[in-house]
């Protein structure tokens, strides 16, 4: 988010994790990341990660030893609840670990969110259900189980 031009990652950077990610999943994350054909050039990012389940996680840890050593230039952020720091995948890779601090004003980060997330021409798409067409919104409550 260094310019409002910057786009917003691709879908081969992010892999957002469940209990019920496989190990190849992973392996195939892990190997577009520190594969020397990246360069450095993007973000790969690993959301939850420690929702992994404890045979992936210890397949990732296998994985990333042996393949960081193709590449010297990679760029991975692995991002987990703070609550859970005491899983595998938090535990295994806490030496790399990095106090996130936004280095932009919310409003900024919210500007640029905005600009990437509104659609242009919203006619038939489901944006115009969201506020000013954006294609991503956020329903919640304060109440379990009330039909969201």
């Amino acid at each position: 988010m260094n310019s409002p031009l910057q786009p917003l990652p691709t879908f081969d950077e992010v892999l957002l994790c469940t209990p019920q990610t496989t190990a190849e999943q992973v392996e195939l994350f892990l190997r577009r990341c520190l594969s020397p054909r990246s360069r450095g050039e993007k973000i790969y990012t690993m959301l939850y990660a420690d929702e992994l389940s404890y045979d992936v996680s210890a397949r990732t840890e296998e994985l990333f030893q042996s393949l960081q050593h193709y590449s010297n230039t990679y760029h991975l952020l692995i991002l987990c609840n703070c609550n859970r720091e005491h899983t595998y995948i938090p535990s295994v890779f806490s030496r790399y670990k990095v106090p996130m601090v936004p280095q932009r004003p919310l409003a900024e980060i919210q500007r640029y969110l905005q600009d990437h997330y509104r659609v242009t021409q919203p006619g038939d798409s489901a944006a115009s259900v969201f506020k000013d067409n954006m294609c991503v919104g956020i329903v919640s409550s304060k109440r379990a189980g009330v039909g969201k």
